[in-house]
C-alpha cells in the first residue's frame, strides 16, 4: 500500500492552518446566530430595511393562537340574494359546498331560499322564514 502525505502537513507551522485570521475558524459560536437573529428590538440592533419592509410590528410578540378554534367564513343573506339574482345558486342552497359555514342576517332577502348551514344567527333564520324559506342548522349554535 502506497503511503499518501495527509493534507495538513503542508499546514504545519503556518499557525492558522488556511484559515486565514486566528479568530475564523472556530466555531458556531462565532457565527452570533441564525437566519436573522440579531435583529432584535432593542438598540442599535434594529434593521432599518426590515422596518421599512415590514414595519414596527414585525418584532417583539404579539397575543396567541388558539389551535382549538374554528376558521368562521360567513356569509350575509343580502349576499345569497345578489347570488340568487345573478343565477349564482339555486333556490335549495349547500352552504357548505359553496366554501361557507356561517349565515348572518345583514341586509335584506326576498328570495325563497332552502338554504344548509353549519351555524346561523338567529336573525338570519328569522329573515329568511320571513321571506317564505328555510333554514336547517347542522350544528348547534354555542355562540
Amino acid at each position: 500500500m502506497k503511503h499518501t502525505r495527509k493534507k495538513n502537513s503542508r499546514q504545519k507551522g503556518s499557525k492558522t492552518h488556511g484559515w486565514g485570521s486566528m479568530k475564523k475558524h472556530r466555531g458556531a459560536g462565532n457565527r452570533g446566530g441564525k437566519g436573522r437573529a440579531g435583529t432584535g428590538k432593542r438598540a442599535d440592533t434594529k434593521k432599518p430595511t426590515i422596518i421599512n419592509l415590514f414595519g414596527n410590528s414585525y418584532f417583539g410578540k404579539t397575543g396567541f393562537t388558539s389551535r382549538s378554534m374554528k376558521k368562521v367564513i360567513a356569509i350575509n343573506v343580502s349576499q345569497l340574494q345578489v347570488m340568487f339574482e345573478k343565477g349564482q345558486v339555486k333556490n335549495d342552497i349547500d352552504l357548505k359546498k359553496i366554501g361557507f359555514n356561517k349565515l348572518l342576517g345583514s341586509g335584506q332577502i326576498t328570495a325563497k331560499l332552502t338554504i344548509k348551514v353549519d351555524v346561523a344567527s338567529p336573525r338570519a333564520i328569522e329573515k329568511v322564514k320571513k321571506a317564505g324559506g328555510s333554514v336547517e342548522v347542522l350544528k348547534t349554535n354555542t355562540e
